[in-house]
């Protein structure tokens, strides 16, 4: 069988994929399940076009790293194609532990358990399953390793992480100020004292990577209908957690009923394989199913704003630039 596959990205044209490994992982059913889970959460609500996924992202993000390797051995730095091969695994798993709507719901679902945690979890999973192959990349991810620069092209402030999710981000809402020129960026990289620094050269492209950055924030990430549409989602999960914990029943899929039904500690995603495997098994069509049936609740709360979500019923936001009157803020409590 040809493993060397080439995938046809919207954002970068061809990725390669450049190791018979890399594709065994991309084909494991962990990595699979992104294709479920979209990037930006709720922002179709907002952008119809933001319906990417975090497949998307994390295979864009191990193209990133490629050509930031490539341009490192370019100017003199040995990297070994181990070394090579375990950063491009490590990014490419770096948001494998993402739950059901991505960032939306990872203190709702979950007890204070953020995704990196789950990332990791799952990548000792895989070193397991293949033998060990991955205890570079783990040390990578994990900042255990003692060529720093590789941490710092995984997470830091100038990463290839938040290359691809801003220049793909922009792609998809049609955002265009968010669009960075990453090409130029990663040509700019180099290494001094183990350390990744840009080129001086490269300062005016890093100003507007910081600007895009800033700008897709206020026009994507904070939007203010996208906040009131993640609102109603985290409200419609507590509603119903709260009605089971009442014991009142509650459909769900088996996996997010497990979570519905217990504030799942990272303690016990480490001591207990059973929530880990149904953390797995879980993405949005789990929660959107659910909500569907939702509707139909005899809960008021949890049937109306379930209805709400699914017809784009959204909460609105009032903006003033000076303090509401008591009075004003009264009437809205009596309200709800």
């Amino acid at each position: 069988m040809n493993k060397r596959k080439i995938i046809n990205d919207p954002v970068y044209g061809f990725i390669n994929i450049s190791t018979e490994f890399i594709f065994d992982i991309i084909e494991h059913p962990y990595f699979q399940r992104l294709r479920r889970i979209k990037q930006l959460g709720v922002a179709e609500y907002v952008y119809p076009g933001a319906l990417h996924t975090r497949l998307h992202h994390a295979l864009g993000a191990m193209h990133l790293m490629n050509e930031a390797i490539h341009t490192l051995k370019s100017k003199g730095h040995e990297i070994s194609e181990h070394e090579a091969e375990s950063a491009r695994i490590a990014i490419l798993l770096h948001d494998v532990g993402h739950g059901p709507f991505s960032h939306v719901l990872e203190n709702t679902i979950l007890n204070k358990v953020n995704h990196e945690a789950i990332s990791l979890l799952l990548m000792k999973d895989l070193n397991l399953a293949f033998d060990g192959k991955l205890d570079l990349a783990i040390k990578m991810f994990s900042n255990q390793y003692e060529r720093k620069f590789f941490y710092q092209l995984i997470s830091s402030q100038l990463d290839v992480d938040r290359m691809d999710y801003l220049n793909r981000d922009s792609f998809f809402t049609g955002v265009r100020e968010g669009s960075i020129g990453a090409d130029r960026i990663l040509k700019m990289l180099d290494i001094v004292d183990n350390e990744l620094v840009v080129e001086q050269k490269g300062i005016y492209s890093v100003e507007n990577f910081l600007n895009a950055r800033r700008l897709m924030y206020w026009q994507v990430y904070l939007h203010k209908t996208c906040i009131c549409a993640e609102t109603m989602l985290v409200e419609i999960i507590r509603r119903a957690k709260d009605l089971i914990t009442e014991g009142k029943e509650v459909f769900a899929t088996p996996s997010l009923k497990l979570f519905l039904e217990n504030d799942v500690t990272l303690e016990q995603f480490e001591s207990d394989k059973q929530y880990l495997e149904a953390f797995t098994e879980m993405d949005d069509s789990d929660v959107m199913g659910s909500i569907k049936v939702w509707t139909k609740h005899p809960d008021k709360l949890l049937s109306g704003i379930s209805r709400m979500l699914l017809d784009r019923k959204l909460y609105k936001i009032i903006m003033s630039d000076v303090p509401f009157d008591k009075s004003h803020l009264e009437k809205f409590k009596l309200i709800c």
